[in-house]
């Protein structure tokens, strides 16, 4: 697949590999501001679909929503 080529690329496959972490831990937006509350987020259901939907996440948010839904780690040849 090969590293994303520009900005905009590289925000949406990082929007994308976190929706697709979601699934595969079988958790909803809803579920993620549970657990982003714990890592002194304010996020609510309706902020992590805008954030997801127009790929426009921090990477403090990336990286805090990965730990929260228990990845350890991020293989950068994957997004």
């Amino acid at each position: 697949m090969g590293y994303a080529k520009t900005e905009r690329e590289w925000a949406e496959r990082a929007a994308q590999h976190l929706k697709a972490e979601l699934k595969r831990a079988d958790l909803t937006y809803e579920d993620l501001a549970d657990k982003l509350r714990k890592h002194g987020f304010k996020e609510t259901k309706a902020s992590i679909a805008s954030k997801l939907s127009r790929a426009t996440m921090s990477a403090h948010f990336f990286l805090a929503s990965l730990a929260a839904i228990g990845r350890e780690e991020v293989a950068l040849n994957k997004i």
